[in-house]
């Protein structure tokens, strides 16, 4: 099997309403792939250490620069996300974060889930996000 018998192809089920909540009822992959089953993210700090404890926007986007520096590791990009749960502590935010994640993907959405939880293991965390990659 040569590398270009190898791709993967990814559809998505566009639904209806689902766009507004930035994510996609269903991604379909197929052909030969690897599978990245990514561990829960924060973004409790920035890149330089700093806290960002309180500010619920820098959290999500440190969030999705952690994951996307481990995708990148795995050999993947954000783009190759099919899957995401988000863990939130308040679900006032879900609305916020859909916003930030229409920013973030564009059109092509990953499936998802956004669940509110009673904490976290840290205080200040204000978002997990576990996720699955497929290249």
């Amino acid at each position: 099997m040569t590398m270009k018998d190898a791709s993967m192809k990814k559809s998505f089920v566009r639904g209806t309403w689902q766009a507004q909540r930035a994510y996609s009822p269903a991604v379909i992959t197929e052909g030969a792939a690897k599978t990245i089953w990514v561990a829960g993210h924060t973004g409790v700090v920035d890149d330089a250490g700093k806290s960002l404890a309180g500010d619920f926007d820098a959290q999500v986007r440190q969030c999705f620069r952690n994951i996307e520096k481990t995708l990148a590791e795995a050999g993947a990009k954000l783009a190759d996300l099919v899957t995401m749960t988000v863990f939130l502590i308040d679900a006032r935010y879900t609305t916020r974060m859909t916003e930030l994640r229409t920013e973030i993907f564009g059109r092509d959405f990953p499936a998802s889930a956004a669940i509110t939880v009673a904490g976290f293991a840290r205080p200040e965390m204000m978002l997990e996000i576990q996720c699955v990659a497929v290249i």
